[in-house]
């Protein structure tokens, strides 16, 4: 998104002369960059207050484009992996995933923010006692997903009498559903991308403005 402030250059510069004719620039563009940094730390707030945990990699994804003499323009933006999967939020489309399903942990460890460990599915894969696909519940239901098979005491080649049974087993005596994999959903929060950066602009235009002229002023030969 571009930040075009539109300012009253020419007034400015009637007003204090040639003293800061070239140093007006320069102010503007170090003004504009000013609002931008503004910008940027407004979005990852509201990123942090909409989304559920959001990883450092989400948050640090709204990078800024400094303005300079010749351009005076600073443009905020997200950066195009970021990008894809926040679209959605903004403009209330459906959620966008890698892969065809989204993932639910349901019986499986989660990390901070609350995702599944990298590589977990393929780990699970590789178990036994673990497969993937499409199971139909009691109820009717058909759910699609990462399920476990019971430990059952006893069987061939298993554990027999009272040994202890190594992490990770399941014990309920059902299959139980790990992660269960969802279509993408129409989603329901919304950044306000662009009213945040609005808000942040008109909140420190006059300040950033007002620094960057009075150094201006104060470097002038």
């Amino acid at each position: 998104m571009d930040i075009s402030v539109q300012t009253n250059l020419p007034q400015i510069q009637r007003q204090f002369g040639a003293l800061i004719d070239k140093q007006l620039p320069f102010a503007t563009a170090t003004a504009l960059t000013a609002l931008g940094k503004h910008v940027q730390a407004d979005e990852k707030k509201q990123f942090s207050r909409v989304l559920d945990r959001p990883t450092p990699f989400t948050l640090n994804a709204v990078g800024v484009k400094a303005a300079r003499k010749s351009d005076l323009r600073a443009i905020v933006y997200v950066k195009d992996k970021a990008a894809g999967y926040l679209a959605p939020y903004e403009s209330g489309d459906v959620q966008k995933v890698n892969g065809r399903a989204v993932l639910n942990p349901k019986a499986s460890p989660v990390n901070q923010y609350g995702n599944l460990p990298r590589n977990l599915i393929a780990r699970l894969k590789g178990r036994s006692d673990v497969f993937i696909g499409p199971v139909k519940t009691k109820g009717g239901e058909v759910i699609n997903g990462v399920w476990q098979r019971p430990y059952m005491r006893g069987g061939s080649g298993k554990v027999r009498g009272n040994s202890k049974l190594g992490r990770g087993y399941n014990t309920s005596g059902a299959l139980k559903l790990l992660v269960r994999f969802t279509d993408p959903q129409q989603t329901t929060k919304r950044l306000g991308y662009r009213t945040t950066a609005k808000t942040s602009i008109d909140r420190n235009f006059q300040a950033e403005f007002t620094r960057a002229l009075a150094r201006a002023t104060a470097t002038a030969r």
